[in-house]
């Protein structure tokens, strides 16, 4: 299958728009989600993952449809989307101011799941107990936030103490492949969230890090992390496919 970047997953996941907006606060939610049950996703990841490693190993990812996650090197591995937009009740009262600001709340919200459920919006992490995935997203001073996280991981490679410190060194055999935070970053095609010498990464909005809630605090923030965010799956799409054309025709 060759890999398209701007493949939408939502789109090849059975039921996953239906009664989209009669969940949770009507807000939007599905019942269903795509790193779980998307079998082009998977596919992809296996694809676009499976080569050289920092280390000088080689990759090679399968997807194991029985035990659905993907498995590689000895460690399981499964899919993470790195977008959020805070949309859960707990967050009604934000939501509800942001609703009455956008003329048509509804299509800001699914053009930024169709944007976020591309390949430049989704990684891979190992699947456990206490994975990243899960520990990232109830983690009060992350709240599902990927530059957050990110930071975590660029602490972890200087082991410096963060929200996610337990849990990353508990992954140790992952980030080893790894070998630096640099190595992480191009690996996974992260660029664009890093400075240019990778000491330091971008945070989408203002943030004191890891000192309060790391939400967005009024509807103006709101719409720069849902714009910033956008903008980068586009960056990291992009860096992908020109990765992809450059390994098809590596003369030119």
């Amino acid at each position: 299958m060759d890999i398209d970047v701007n493949f939408d997953f939502t789109n090849d996941t059975a039921g996953f728009w239906s009664n989209y907006w009669e969940n949770d606060c009507a807000f939007g939610k599905s019942n269903v989600d795509p790193d779980l049950s998307c079998k082009t996703l998977f596919i992809f990841h296996e694809q676009l993952y499976s080569r050289r490693l920092p280390n000088g190993d080689d990759l090679v990812i399968n997807y194991s449809k029985d035990k659905n996650c993907l498995v590689g090197n000895g460690i399981r591995f499964g899919n993470d989307i790195i977008a959020t937009s805070f949309r859960s009740s707990r967050y009604a009262n934000l939501i509800g101011a942001v609703a009455s600001e956008i003329d048509d709340f509804k299509s800001y919200i699914e053009n930024y799941v169709h944007k976020s459920y591309t390949l430049g919006g989704e990684i891979i992490f190992p699947k456990m107990v206490g994975s990243i995935n899960q520990m990232r997203g109830c983690n009060p001073y992350i709240r599902d936030r990927w530059d957050l996280t990110l930071e975590c991981i660029r602490r972890y490679y200087k082991n410096e103490e963060s929200p996610l410190f337990t849990t990353l060194k508990n992954n140790d055999e992952f980030f080893k492949l790894f070998v630096d935070f640099e190595g992480y970053v191009d690996y996974f095609f992260l660029q664009d969230y890093v400075s240019e010498d990778y000491s330091e990464v971008k945070f989408l909005i203002e943030t004191n890090c890891f000192e309060k809630d790391p939400v967005p605090q009024n509807v103006q923030e709101y719409c720069t992390w849902i714009d910033k965010t956008i903008e980068l799956i586009a960056r990291r799409n992009k860096r992908i496919k020109d990765y992809l054309e450059q390994k098809q025709n590596p003369l030119g």
